[in-house]
């Protein structure tokens, strides 16, 4: 016999379930403990005595971490070799402070610097003038494609290059010149390399977080009458922070860690200061475990801040 659908969906005597429809069949169903209430009432009495299961692995592998760990801390201690009464010695030497001072002001100048500057590129990419958006492709393209080892070397010996540097109209007379080995020292070889290579990296973090604002925030504000500048840094800009100081920070982070290269230009940094010592002295090993605690401790506060300041943005995001 042909079955034939009516139209609440029943279907004739020829299905097989004796004329029964989807809602008559839905109801037996839970009534019969397969689904609904009863169903979700026996899960729950089943979770309640339910028990993780064993997971012997990773009883074996926090084990076996707490061993190595253990190891390492026992090799420290019991290695004469560290010389950490040597390490205590030039831990708070003048001229290692010299130094810190030197990286930390090298940190500071470079991030600054390189967050002005790849801010501007950041706004000349999004811009609708295609000059600006090439300048500010190629710029970030050629600085985050170069090495920074390379930037620094490249700084240092401009005067290969340039002999001079003058002052004057553009393809004209020169007022005024100057020596460019005169000029460019270590130390200002070192700003401009940093500065110049940070604004290639912060250039995209700052442009990753302008896009993360809606189109309509900048719609809005053009309603409202407020220029571009002050749309900018009133409206677009204070949204875009949660989403731009994680890799900022990060990056401010590496900078400082970073700054150790200059070290191969004579720019007497934390790294510099210690080779001084150990090239007198021979204690190489002790003078590198005095860098390492003075980084160790700097990357560590900047990641507090880092989490602080991070924390705070996301409270006013959601408020």
């Amino acid at each position: 016999m042909v079955s034939l659908r009516t139209e609440h969906g029943r279907t004739g005597p020829g299905d097989g379930t004796g004329g029964e429809d989807r809602t008559s069949r839905a109801r037996r169903l839970r009534s019969d403990g397969t689904g609904g209430p009863g169903r979700k009432a026996a899960d729950g009495a089943d979770a309640a005595f339910a028990r993780p299961r064993p997971r012997p692995l990773r009883w074996v592998a926090a084990a076996a971490g707490l061993v190595l760990l253990a190891m390492a801390l026992n090799a420290l201690i019991t290695n004469d070799a560290f010389r950490w009464d040597v390490v205590a010695k030039y831990l708070s030497a003048e001229t290692v402070l010299a130094g810190l001072g030197t990286t930390l002001w090298l940190t500071a100048i470079a991030f600054t610097g390189g967050f002005v500057l790849g801010t501007a590129l950041a706004v000349m990419r999004l811009s609708r003038n295609p000059i600006l958006v090439t300048l500010s492709f190629g710029y970030t393209w050629l600085f985050r494609s170069v090495p920074m080892l390379v930037q620094l070397l490249f700084w240092y010996n401009i005067s290969l290059l340039y002999p001079e540097l003058s002052l004057g109209i553009p393809f004209g007379p020169a007022f005024t010149e100057f020596s460019t080995e005169r000029m460019i020292s270590g130390l200002t070889a070192a700003v401009i390399g940093l500065v110049l290579h940070e604004a290639g990296q912060l250039a995209e973090i700052v442009r990753a977080g302008i896009l993360s604002v809606g189109r309509d925030q900048t719609e809005a504000a053009e309603a409202l009458g407020l220029g571009g500048w002050r749309t900018f840094r009133r409206i677009v800009l204070p949204q875009a922070m949660p989403a731009i100081l994680p890799p900022a920070g990060s990056q401010i982070i590496g900078l400082l860690k970073g700054t150790s290269i200059v070290s191969v230009i004579a720019v007497q940094d934390l790294l510099y200061a210690t080779q001084l010592i150990y090239n007198r002295n021979y204690l190489v090993i002790p003078l590198l475990l005095v860098a390492t605690l003075w980084y160790l401790l700097l990357t560590t506060l900047l990641s507090v801040v880092q989490h602080f300041v991070e924390r705070r943005y996301a409270t006013g995001d959601r408020g």
